[in-house]
């Protein structure tokens, strides 16, 4: 399989900042990243009022017949020896254990606070045992961009200050942990973590999210709205479950710039405007965007202009979803007719091709 870099090559992009273009010329539904996270947490507050039905390492739903638990804690339960295993010697270290039993203790002052700071938290313990075992991990991790003017930021930098109060009793001195280090660390996963998902339910509630994830490579991609690629997960597959995949949605000449999404690409303009500024500091000023910025409600919304017809072909249409669809990987060279949803795994042939 050829390497991310012999498909990709990173340039700086006028305006934006580096940003990844195609290295040679690629076909829709080519896979041109697979990447394994650098740091993984999960997003479930630390006094959740249910217990996880994750493992705590892949985050696959647990088999009730078959679970391990961690031999310090009764707080982290494994799906199997395998799991527990291999979180033991890395995103479970013995650290983490003593750490994250401290903060969920009944009397702990995070007890009560709001979800966010409860699992951002987690994101600041999971952030300093990646520097206590892995330090080169972590200076990929504080080499990536982050939300901009965030030490202004009272919401970001309070939040960090707090949390690094209840961690620093049990921080090794040696390693200068600060809130200053923890407000960038919240600032660098504001701008780059990916969510991985529960399971697709046509007649549940929306997916809520399972854990997030920080990929360097992926989060080179700058954003559009009508992006040229889309990512999927398989979580509850056997092997490397928590890598993302990244594959073309459309075809890509050699030295042009591939994009990605930052949020569900089905949203309207006023919505993507507010997330991508509260979320990522930034306002969009793709084709899209510039065309929608000046339309009044149900204004082309049938027209043929190429992001419309765009998001009529590539919008999944299953209850429950609106998910991005994208072409499965050629065969033999050969560009393939079908079409599968990166949110709800459904497959659609292309009557267009």
């Amino acid at each position: 399989m050829a390497t991310p870099f012999s498909l990709l090559k990173m340039v700086n992009i006028p305006n934006k900042g580096r940003g990844l273009i195609a290295a040679q010329d690629l076909k829709a539904g080519q896979i041109i990243l697979t990447e394994s996270p650098l740091l993984l947490y999960s997003a479930s507050p630390l006094f959740s009022p249910s217990p996880s039905r994750y493992c705590h390492h892949c985050f696959r739903t647990l088999q009730p017949s078959q679970t391990f638990s961690c031999p310090s804690c009764s707080n982290y339960i494994f799906c199997s020896q395998k799991c527990l295993s291999y979180s033991l010697n890395s995103f479970h270290s013995s650290w983490t254990c003593q750490t994250l039993s401290h903060l969920q203790n009944p009397t702990s002052p995070l007890s009560g606070k709001y979800s966010e700071l409860q699992v951002q938290a987690r994101l600041i313990v999971a952030a300093y045992n990646l520097a206590i075992h892995t330090p080169s991990n972590f200076e990929t991790l504080l080499s990536l961009h982050s939300v901009p003017n965030y030490d202004k930021t009272d919401a970001i930098f309070g939040a960090a200050k707090f949390i690094h109060s209840l961690i620093s009793p049990f921080c090794p001195p040696h390693m200068n942990f600060s809130p200053e280090l923890a407000a960038k660390i919240i600032a660098i996963e504001r701008a780059n973590s990916f969510s991985l998902m529960e399971p697709y339910s046509p007649t549940g509630p929306q997916r809520s999210i399972k854990a997030y994830g920080i990929y360097p490579i992926t989060t080179i991609f700058n954003h559009d709205c009508i992006p040229d690629v889309c990512r999927f997960d398989y979580v509850e597959k056997e092997e490397h479950n928590t890598d993302i995949v990244i594959r073309l949605i459309k075809d890509v000449d050699a030295g042009s710039e591939i994009s990605i999404s930052y949020q569900r690409i089905n949203k309207d303009y006023s919505t993507r405007k507010r997330i991508l500024m509260e979320d990522f500091g930034f306002v969009c000023e793709c084709d899209r965007c510039k065309i929608e910025a000046n339309w009044y409600e149900n204004d082309n919304k049938d027209s043929d202009l190429p992001h419309v017809i765009f998001l009529s072909k590539f919008v999944c249409d299953k209850v429950n979803c609106s998910g991005t669809l994208a072409p499965l990987p050629p065969k033999d060279g050969e560009k393939s007719n079908i079409l599968e949803c990166n949110f709800c795994g459904n497959l659609k042939v292309d009557s267009t091709t």
